[in-house]
């Protein structure tokens, strides 16, 4: 049993509290840690661990310090650790006994407000969730931002949205933890934390966000059911709870639906590497990495949220088209309005700091520099014509904030607030005399060291500081012969001895003195400052928004200046024109010229089903129609001639196949679930692309799911529909049902070699060429030349049983007509068709296997060793 001293005490008191945090316990200039947090935080970040005390005191130690602290955070709250910082709340000059410590924060994945964990593309969005018999509650924040958002989602809706999300941390109450679908949650890796069931009770909740946004009643954002305020209300507690702030810059919540914005399913975001690969997992070659030409950190979270939030709106995508247009053909605007913008930092963070309390010298440095070029922006808005850019122009110039910043601060000053070299000279009379003071000091500091010298004899004399023993003469053992009877000694070292004298101590009591009181006087004038600034919060918020917008519309004009997009027409006739469409994020990333292709989609002709062989570019039409359906919704141009665009609900594809073993569902299964998601909330406003459906089963299986599922979209959910498929049968809908038309992809056969000409042509086909792309693949001559028999003997055979059908059931027709029935003698025997067609269909069987084998003993005999494996083959028949 360890005996605790009182400082441990104090520690262990907090721990005890908080057993779910590692502890970071203020201790002078380290941070330090014990016991069992200590142990996890010297094996998760690869530091020593040694001890404490000794005997019935010693206790495991590890510690950092406390100048370095946020890059161990950043390890430890990205491997899902909560992390408790204790911080000394009084001078320990002052403190009589032990110095006082609070726990000051408790820092999340969900809750971090340090800008070196996070990332600046990404928001870090924390989600709070609430839960009624029928929807979930869902409310999420970002508290490096400020955005606050709230919805009410269904069960299929709620995990889409957890998908674009992509939460840090998700808060659920207590009794919900084992739900199955927090297990669910768990298992796809997000980071669940459980809260107090009390603080999502609606009345509980509700008061939250009365006493936060200082208001009697919350009609005002929109919040009207119950569910949304339970969810927005206990996740504002949690974080008030951990952050021991009051979030002031969390000033406003947006209450959203789903149907807001174009809805993408998780499986449509995937399929379409809108921003992740597939296969690598990262954001290269993807839509996004296309077109992310954005120049600030605000912009580029922007830009990631347009990617997978389509607008449905058709004036605002006209606006934001109409904003392109006007920078693509005006070269010399959106370079001015660039060059500002390069100077601009991530004012949406920084001014979150701000609020927050946490913000540093430097911090506020990029911030001045950052508003300075506000006022520029805004007269480049106001000469704009777009009506997008107009309405932004009424943004403040905050040139008041700026000179409050500019003035106050150095250019380069010290990142720790409590060092001093912060505050600029001129700002404060009381600190520019204590600095001529400091100055004098040192300057009479270094006359001292000389005259000591010259006084001696000792030629390397030094006067030296350090933080134990203040100011010293040092003397190395070889001069102290010549130390005079004035110089008291003070430490002793192994090649030198340290001495004081009374006047150096003087002067060192004037140095420190000053020093301190500068540290002190800076400290409380930046603390100020602080206070100064948060009423520019709100203000520098509508800023930061109106650059991101700005970032992102730039970012479009530019790709689409540098890549001859096209603006597109958007239309409110249900048509989809595309003229030599282009798939955008190839035609970027490939070696070879991108081949153009045209689409055509209305409600007469609203499903094309596509044929053709393996890497023709099936996959790549599909892809590239729905993407320029989507850029078009984000308000960009598109990579094609020219294109008519009407606005659709929800893009839904189904394409490649996957397991999904966690949830134990083979590859079928996936593709069936989410085909059936299409079908069950497919409109006729929405686009879908299938990709081969039905291949994870049987072919007869397959082609019968396969026709059901293109006929129903056809027919009654009556959406566009591109339907790549091998199964050549689907061609016959075209004759059964208006509104399907047959195309292939084009290609040119010769000697037994192909070569796709990647032109999608109308009419269908019934060739796939499978055994040709294997070639191409480099199979084997043996296997390609067994394949093409094999191929050979089934054609013949599907063929046979045509026509034995067809010839059976023409004689049957011929006999029954025959038949007197009015003879009442005559008796009609049943005669088994189908045991007549298997006995011939048996004896064709034979003859063909016996002529295949013949000739493939004829080629095995060519060589001796070919010869070695016949007696394989012999078996095989």
């Amino acid at each position: 049993m360890v005996k605790l001293t009182p400082g441990m005490q104090q520690y262990m008191n907090i721990k005890n509290a908080h057993p779910d945090c590692v502890i970071f316990f203020r201790m002078g200039d380290f941070y330090e840690t014990f016991f069992e947090d200590a142990k996890t935080v010297s094996r998760e970040l690869e530091i020593t661990l040694t001890s404490r005390g000794k005997g019935e005191t010693e206790a495991p130690l590890a510690g950092i310090p406390y100048h370095a602290l946020d890059p161990y955070l950043a390890k430890l709250v990205r491997k899902g650790y909560k992390v408790g910082i204790v911080e000394q709340v009084e001078d320990p000059k002052l403190a009589k006994g032990l110095v006082k410590r609070e726990l000051v924060r408790i820092i999340t994945p969900g809750t971090i407000v340090e800008n070196m964990i996070l990332e600046k593309g990404s928001n870090n969005y924390i989600v709070g969730l609430s839960f009624s018999q029928e929807k979930i509650g869902l409310s999420y924040c970002d508290i490096s931002t400020g955005e606050f958002a709230s919805c009410k989602v269904s069960d299929s809706e709620f995990w889409n949205e957890i998908s674009r999300l992509s939460p840090s941390e998700i808060v659920v109450p207590m009794s919900r933890i084992k739900s199955p679908r927090i297990e669910q949650l768990k298992e796809n890796g997000y980071i669940i934390s459980e809260y107090e069931d009390r603080f999502f009770y609606s009345t509980k909740a509700k008061q939250t966000l009365y006493e936060h946004f200082n208001v009697l009643n919350l009609e005002g954002f929109g919040i009207t059911d119950e569910i949304i305020a339970e969810a927005a209300g206990g996740l504002i507690s949690y974080i008030k709870e951990k952050q021991m702030n009051p979030l002031t810059h969390l000033n406003k919540i947006k209450v959203y639906q789903i149907n807001d914005f174009m809805f993408l399913d998780s499986a449509t975001v995937r399929n379409l590497e809108l921003t992740k690969n597939i296969f690598s997992r990262t954001d290269n070659a993807t839509l996004l990495s296309v077109l992310d030409k954005t120049i600030t950190p605000m912009g580029k979270r922007l830009l990631k949220r347009w990617v997978v939030s389509p607008l449905i709106d058709k004036k605002e995508i006209e606006e934001r088209l109409e904003g392109v247009d006007e920078l693509k053909s005006n070269l010399i605007l959106r370079y001015e309005f660039k060059e500002y913008l390069q100077n601009v930092y991530d004012i949406e963070r920084l001014i979150g700091r701000v609020s927050f309390g946490n913000a540093n010298p430097k911090d506020l440095v990029s911030l001045g520099t950052s508003l300075k070029n506000i006022p520029k922006i805004k007269k480049l808005l106001e000469k704009s014509t777009s009506k997008i850019f107009k309405e932004y122009s009424n943004i403040p110039d905050l040139t008041k904030a700026t000179e409050t910043i500019l003035n106050a601060i150095k250019d380069e000053p010290n990142t720790l607030v409590r060092e001093g070299n912060i505050i600029k000279q001129g700002y404060n009379s009381e600190l520019d005399e204590l600095r001529i003071i400091s100055r004098s000091a040192r300057t009479y500091l270094a006359e001292l060291e000389n005259e000591a010298r010259e006084r001696t004899g000792i030629k390397n004399l030094k006067i030296k500081y350090n933080r134990i023993i203040g100011y010293f003469i040092e003397v190395t053992k070889s001069n102290l012969h010549l130390v005079p009877d004035d110089f008291i000694r003070k430490q002793s070292q192994v090649n030198s001895e340290r001495f004081v004298t009374e006047e150096l101590k003087e002067l060192e009591v004037k140095i420190l003195g000053a020093q301190e009181k500068i540290y002190e006087i800076e400290y409380n004038l930046f603390m100020e400052l602080l206070e100064k600034l948060k009423k520019y919060v709100i203000e520098i918020q509508d800023v930061s928004r109106c650059i991101s917008v700005l970032d992102c519309i730039i970012s479009f004009a530019t790709v689409s200046q540098e890549r001859n997009y096209c603006k597109p027409n958007i239309n409110s006739e249900s048509k989809i024109e595309l003229k030599e469409s282009r798939h955008p994020v190839i035609e970027v990333f490939s070696d070879v010229d991108f081949i153009s292709n045209n689409c055509i989609l209305d409600t007469e002709s609203r499903t094309m089903i596509i044929t053709g062989p393996n890497m023709a570019g099936k996959s790549t039409y599909l892809r590239q129609i729905a993407l320029s359906c989507l850029m078009a919704q984000m308000g960009c141009f598109v990579p094609a001639l020219s294109a008519n665009l009407c606005v659709l609900d929800r893009v839904f594809s189904r394409i490649g196949a996957h397991d999904d073993l966690v949830n134990h569902q083979s590859t079928f299964m996936v593709e069936m679930n989410e085909t059936a998601n299409i079908l069950n909330n497919a409109t006729s406003k929405s686009l879908v692309i299938l990709d081969e459906i039905g291949r994870g089963t049987s072919t007869f299986d397959g082609v019968s799911l396969a026709w059901a599922i293109a006929e129903y979209l056809n027919n009654e959910t009556k959406c566009k529909t591109l339907f790549a498929t091998h199964y050549h049968h689907l061609n016959k809908l075209s004759e059964k049902f208006k509104g399907i038309n047959n195309y292939n992809i084009a290609v040119d056969e010769q000697d037994d070699r192909i070569l796709f000409l990647r032109k999608i042509v109308k009419g269908g086909t019934d060739k796939s060429y499978g055994i040709q792309v294997a070639k191409l693949a480099g199979l084997p001559d043996k296997v390609i030349t067994c394949a093409k028999n094999v191929m050979s003997l089934i054609e013949l055979e599907d063929n046979l049983g045509d026509k034995i059908s067809e010839h059976q059931n023409k004689k049957n027709e011929i006999q029954l007509s025959k038949i007197d029935h009015s003879q009442s003698n005559i008796k009609i025997q049943p005669v088994d068709i189908n045991k007549i067609k298997e006995k011939m269909m048996k004896d064709l069987q034979e003859k063909i296997l016996a002529e295949l084998k013949e000739k493939i003993d004829k080629e095995f005999n060519q060589s001796k060793e070919e010869n070695k494996e016949k007696k394989n083959w012999n078996k095989l028949f």
